[in-house]
């Protein structure tokens, strides 16, 4: 029919999808690293290694649906792998010095080593027992848990915008942490990109004679990258200061320092199996007092911001997914501790408990709601969709 309005392909399903991140509507680095901050500290809370498995399993698969291209975004198999060599590491330990949990399930006995008096307590060899063994991998495989956290933060924020939404108090510490965070993400990618120009060249990449002649390139690479950094930081005034009274800078210290062993305090509390009933007051008049503080502190900073980003809806869901994953959690350590911990000794198989795994599904929100990189898998299918007769090259 003349007139009539062509039928819309993509639907009401598409119009609800998450839009492309844009410079106006990329979402806040904090967010990120609060919905991560919020995993890990689901993760300390249980060695249930059903729950540690479903913790991994939703931080993969937001960073699977959400990182860039970006040469920071791809250090998250660099974390997952560390997770396993610590994972690896506590189980040798555990395999070679032992284990304080008693066992009657013995697996191997080692030949021990004598040790002096001034060393007991410790030893070196002897009975490997299958309950010590089991311990010392939901103890591992927490910790891993937690590096793959992080790594999913590393991976999903972008450092830069991260220092841009630092308070001007932290700006000079902020530069440094995220130097030190860009370093090992850059690392990796120089020896993957040098690995692969040697295999291009039929030449071998692995071993220890390629890692040697690998090295070199990618120290030289770092030593040259430090240098433009270091006089990129001087042509922009790094460093610079404003005056501010003497009262002023040490009531700056003192509430900084001060606010900063509260939150410190108040996080043990809330780790911790018994400080919960402290810590979270403590957590909160430490913050308030180091955001006093950074507020002073900001005084001094002489540096504008241009396009600050803005914490919209999207950043309040993303955050509010990970608080929500820990809170959940510490609620189900008062009500279900013995799902949240289970005993290795006796050997039993553990359980997966069903509102504890609920609440870490909660953790998947991001992969709906956070702006789609335009490098990211999700962006170039959502354009195929729009453009059927887009190419690959």
């Amino acid at each position: 029919m003349t007139g009539t309005r062509a039928p819309d392909r993509l639907g009401a399903p598409a119009r609800l999808r998450a839009p492309l991140a844009t410079r106006g509507r990329a979402l806040h680095a904090g967010a990120w690293w609060l919905w991560a901050l919020g995993l890990a500290t689901a993760a300390s809370r249980t060695t249930n290694p059903l729950l540690l498995g479903l913790l991994i399993g939703v931080a993969g698969y937001v960073v699977a649906a959400r990182r860039s291209d970006a040469p920071w975004a791809r250090s998250y198999g660099a974390f997952v792998k560390l997770g396993l060599v610590v994972l690896a590491i506590r189980l040798v330990f555990a395999f070679v010095l032992g284990s304080p949990v008693p066992g009657t399930h013995i697996l191997v006995t080692l030949p021990e080593v004598p040790l002096p008096d001034w060393a007991r307590g410790v030893r070196i060899g002897g009975r490997v027992t299958a309950e010590g063994m089991l311990f010392a991998l939901y103890d591992g495989l927490k910790l891993a848990t937690l590096l793959i956290c992080v790594g999913a933060a590393n991976a999903l924020a972008n450092p830069a915008r991260l220092l841009k939404s630092l308070p001007g108090a932290l700006y000079e510490a902020g530069v440094a942490v995220v130097v030190a965070m860009t370093f090992a993400p850059n690392l990796v990618a120089d020896v993957q990109r040098l690995r692969a120009a040697r295999r291009l060249r039929g030449r071998p990449d692995c071993g220890v004679k390629a890692l040697l002649q690998v090295g070199l390139p990618v120290l030289e690479g770092a030593l040259e990258r430090s240098v433009a950094l270091a006089a990129a930081m001087d042509a922009r005034g790094y460093g610079r200061t404003a005056q501010v009274p003497r009262a002023v800078r040490h009531t700056t210290t003192a509430l900084t320092l001060g606010g900063l062993l509260g939150i410190c305090a108040g996080t043990y509390g809330l780790l911790a199996a018994q400080g919960a009933g402290y810590g979270l007051p403590v957590l909160a008049a430490g913050l308030a007092a180091a955001l006093a503080g950074l507020w002073l502190g900001g005084r001094r900073s002489v540096r504008t911001r241009y396009r600050p980003d803005r914490w919209g809806p999207r950043a309040w869901l993303v955050a509010g997914s990970g608080v929500a994953v820990a809170a959940l959690m510490i609620w189900a350590g008062s009500y279900a501790p013995a799902a949240l911990h289970p005993p290795a000794v006796p050997l039993t198989a553990p359980e997966l408990p069903l509102w504890p795994a609920l609440s870490v599904l909660i953790g998947l929100v991001p992969a709906f709601v956070a702006p789609v990189p335009a490098s990211a898998p999700a962006a170039t299918a959502e354009r195929r969709t729009k453009n059927p007769k887009e190419r690959t090259t």
